[in-house]
């Protein structure tokens, strides 16, 4: 029997894509918001704080991020999870240490692994969950 295991993390050539990508997407609709990319534990492996980005973005952008990787869920769907769910409506949100449960974070997966997490904050959520998704184009390449 093992005692360890492999463990497959988003590279950091992928987050730098990823960032420019968002960042790109981001200034194309005019805003300037933080993009996080995290490795598959959490990890902060890059980030952009865009001009004009609010300072209270910083730290949601990497919670979306954390929440995505963590879960291997997008943030967006927490809602829907919890919403009908009393105990864990109430208790998730203030229980569970950075978790988000609005929309702007992603995982990353490569071949059905969550390899890192996305997350972007600065502007209303959907827009946050626009700029995400085109971070994730950035895997195409």
């Amino acid at each position: 029997m093992a005692e360890t295991f492999e463990k497959q993390s988003v590279s950091s050539e992928v987050a730098r894509r990823m960032i420019a990508a968002a960042e790109e997407k981001a200034a194309a609709m005019g805003h300037g918001l933080v993009v996080a990319v995290v490795d598959e534990s959490g990890v902060l492996k890059a980030f952009s704080r865009m001009d004009g980005a609010p300072l209270l973005s910083v730290q949601v952008a990497q919670d979306k991020a954390y929440t995505a990787a963590g879960f291997g869920m997008s943030t967006d769907a927490w809602h829907d999870f919890i919403k009908d769910d009393p105990p864990l409506a109430a208790g998730a949100p203030t229980g569970i240490d950075r978790l988000v449960v609005f929309g702007g974070g992603y995982p990353i997966t490569v071949d059905g692994r969550v390899v890192g997490g996305v997350g972007v904050s600065g502007g209303h959520y959907s827009q946050d969950m626009e700029v995400a998704r085109a971070a994730l184009t950035a895997l195409e390449h």
